[in-house]
């Protein structure tokens, strides 16, 4: 007998009129949207009972766009994240705070609420006055608690295009930040010799200067600090964050759990790396503990200098799979920040594994002159893998694409490098210093 179809929510209604279904709808479609639409959802779900001009998210969990906007463009699109961090910095634990703020260049009145779990940040700019403790200001509360948690446990589970597209998004504005602290810099570093010449004749204007010149440079650095320290997490907190995650693990399931810490001087681990690396070891240990006879599990960083080095053992029976799903899994995730997942099985003993994730961003743009085959970004990467002596499956895998895709482009390849076969087209690679 077949089951019978899930009610739509409109049945529902009429089933059920008397329960607030908007803001049910607005609560589901919370749970259901993706990374970059959670700020649209979320104003979505709060303007009903909180009015507001803008909503700003300033989280660090997604290191790559910690800002997630919505509402008035000239507001969201001016928006900085150091105007953000100083507000948070005055919120002192998670009740909502009504006030003046200086945000997209302009003193405003703003409601602001801190999420103590995550340190996350939701502005509402132009808000109704204050209103006190009532209901509709409790339903924001609760739907803004709702938001960052899921913030939170979407990264966790981010799959790997996500991990490439945030980690490019990181190098990305490093980049631009450190370009616009070298232009200033010198900008003003000239302005202060100009001013303190001895032939400029008006000392107290000149004085003045120099005092908010100095100020200037002084924000400058500590923008491109901060900016630094939002892509990138000691070593030692991303394994505390870790021990923090296993805890009702640790505390529930009767399994001994044993940290081994990293050096404390260890490099600092941009931020998709200490994400990634906190979820593997959570799926890891998982898989260990769904194991019989597993007792014990020990899990150990280390970091040297260039990669971030996982080890995690059980004192199972050895029974772990390397070609179980959940390993499978993990190993992608591995894979998409070009790391490395090593599975050493011994019967009777347990397993051990051993992960290898490099610190930097890693580019495999080839050395040889290809640019005459003129080759699609796809293209060129499917052209490595097979290099690489990758089968389609793995390419696949690995590409986030299926196999009848790799197939596509590998037939592209052919036709442009004029071959036949993937031995003629990986010599001819070789051959103009493909590697």
């Amino acid at each position: 007998m077949s089951a019978a179809p899930d009610p739509s929510l409109k049945e529902l209604a009429v089933a059920l009129p008397d329960l607030p279904w908007p803001l049910l709808q607005s609560v589901a479609a919370l749970a259901d949207a993706p990374l970059a639409q959670i700020a649209e959802r979320l104003r979505d779900a709060t303007l009903p009972y909180m009015g507001s001009s803008a909503l700003v998210i300033f989280t660090e969990d997604c290191t790559g766009r910690p800002q997630k906007k919505a509402g008035d463009e000239d507001i969201i699109s001016r928006v900085s994240i150091t105007e953000l961090d100083t507000l948070r910095a005055t919120l002192k634990d998670e009740a909502p705070w009504f006030g003046e703020a200086e945000l997209a260049g302009k003193t405003r009145p703003v409601l602001a609420l801190k999420h103590a779990s995550s340190n996350a940040l939701l502005v509402l700019t132009d808000p109704p006055a204050d209103p006190g403790r009532s209901a509709r200001l409790d339903l924001v509360t609760y739907l803004w608690r709702l938001t960052a948690r899921r913030i939170r446990e979407k990264v966790a589970d981010a799959p790997p295009s996500y991990l490439l597209e945030s980690r490019a998004a990181s190098a990305e504005r490093l980049r631009v930040t450190a370009e616009l602290t070298d232009v200033h810099s010198t900008t003003l570093e000239t302005l202060l010799a100009a001013l303190r010449s001895s032939s400029l004749e008006d000392a107290a204007a000149r004085t003045t200067v120099i005092d908010l010149t100095a100020k200037a440079l002084i924000g400058l650095r500590t923008h491109s600090d901060r900016t630094t320290d939002l892509v990138k997490e000691p070593v030692a907190k991303a394994f505390e964050r870790l021990r923090e995650d296993l805890r009702p693990l640790t505390r529930y399931s009767g399994i001994e759990i044993e940290f081994i810490e990293p050096p404390l001087n260890g490099r600092a681990l941009p931020g998709e790396v200490a994400h990634a690396a906190r979820a593997i070891v959570r799926g890891l240990v998982l898989a260990m503990t769904e194991q019989p006879d597993v007792s014990r599990v020990r899990t150990q960083w280390d970091c040297d200098g260039e990669n971030l080095l996982i080890n995690v053992r059980d004192d199972g029976r050895g029974a772990l799979k390397a070609d179980a799903p959940s390993i499978a899994r993990l190993d992608r995730r591995v894979q998409a920040l070009t790391g490395t997942l090593r599975i050493d099985v011994m019967p009777g003993w347990g397993a051990d594994v051993f992960v290898t994730l490099p610190l930097d961003l890693q580019t495999s743009r080839p050395v040889g002159d290809v640019a005459g085959w003129d080759l699609a970004a796809r293209e060129l990467e499917v052209l490595e893998h097979l290099v690489a002596g990758h089968r389609n499956r793995t390419i696949a895998s690995t590409l986030g694409i299926s196999e009848n895709t790799v197939k596509f482009h590998v037939r592209n390849l052919f036709r442009k490098l004029e071959v036949g076969s993937r031995t003629e087209a990986i010599a001819l690679a070789h051959s103009h210093g493909l590697r």
